[in-house]
């Protein structure tokens, strides 16, 4: 069982989706506004272990919110899915790049959300439990402070960049399917096409500079970091 946020102005999306939630063993609170939301938050023992987000919200923009979310220290591992009307690969992308673990676009079966719900917990639970930090040749990811470096200086990534990254050396050496990398860094059902890994990779290649040329392309298969 866990304890879920919702923050959605829509009150008819809010009240089905709490219901959802505690009928399949969940707690489950909502939120009109941002303003409500984190004065929740900002309490302590109200810590939830994953967050429901809209992005058009009155008063300031879901985006915003997740922004300060992962800038923050209790803020920055809590699973938080995207619920919102804008459907655009665009809007997806740019949503996932900021911090959110998944995007679901309204409408929405809450069969398949509470699918993506379970999924992204379990991904929680597993990279709670995962090593602190991973290097491979120069290459050092500080997971604690989800810092990156390359010859000792300090790089700055995305949030879906560093993801890529953390997994592709996490798995040195070993060749994985762009369907692979989507469901570990992106969501086992994200819809965005293969380019997205692509992009990713080629913007984390310029970022990392001559230490790139570890990330090799597979033909017709994927990625490595390796030789």
């Amino acid at each position: 069982m866990a304890r879920i946020f919702i923050v959605e102005d829509d009150e008819n999306i809010r009240e089905l989706v709490i219901y959802a939630l505690k009928s399949s063993g969940h707690e489950a609170e909502g939120f009109e506004t941002g303003r409500e939301f984190w004065d929740a938050f900002n309490k302590p023992e109200e810590t939830p272990a994953l967050i429901l987000l809209d992005i058009m919200l009155p008063e300031t923009d879901g985006l915003e919110i997740l922004k300060k979310l992962r800038a923050s220290e209790r803020g920055k591992a809590i699973p938080v899915i995207i619920l919102s009307a804008k459907g655009s690969e665009f809007d997806k992308v740019k949503g996932l790049d900021i911090g959110a673990d998944d995007y679901i676009s309204k409408p929405f079966g809450v069969t398949e959300l509470l699918s993506r719900i379970n999924a992204a917990l379990r991904r929680s639970s597993q990279s709670s439990t995962a090593s602190d930090g991973a290097t491979y040749k120069g290459i050092s990811i500080d997971k604690e402070r989800r810092a990156v470096f390359v010859g000792g200086e300090k790089i700055t990534l995305t949030y879906k960049e560093y993801e890529l990254l953390y997994y592709l050396v996490l798995n040195a050496e070993i060749v994985i399917s762009r369907d692979k990398i989507m469901d570990a860094v992106w969501g086992y059902d994200f819809e965005g096409e293969s380019r997205t890994v692509d992009m990713h990779v080629k913007t984390l290649r310029q970022k990392l500079g001559a230490a790139g040329e570890h990330i090799k392309t597979v033909r017709n298969v994927g990625y490595k970091i390796g030789e």
